[in-house]
């Protein structure tokens, strides 16, 4: 996977991470590897529609609690882009395996 630019590389690399169990980094990776290289059934580049995929599911503003006094207000903020990305492979993967 020479041809790959940084925001693939990271893709790659946060989804490895989230997919690791027990410290098998090496097996997981190729697992992933394999799977990108496997046949689509689609025209497409497989990595370039993950990335297309994570950039339409991450979160633009999530709620947040506030607590003013003795009341807790939800307050609406703006999520900082390494947790959008984060969120977003957590989601597809948490649909992935029900």
């Amino acid at each position: 996977m020479g041809g790959l630019d940084a925001e693939q590389k990271q893709l790659i690399k946060q989804l490895v991470n989230f997919c690791v169990k027990e410290g098998k980094r090496t097996r997981v990776r190729a697992i992933v590897y394999q799977t990108f290289h496997c046949p689509a059934q689609t025209k497409h580049d497989v990595i370039k529609l993950m990335v297309n995929v994570v950039e339409n599911v991450k979160p633009i503003c999530e709620v947040e609690k506030v607590g003013v006094v003795a009341i807790i207000y939800d307050v609406p903020g703006i999520v900082a882009r390494d947790r959008q990305q984060t969120l977003a492979i957590r989601w597809i993967l948490k649909a992935a395996f029900k």
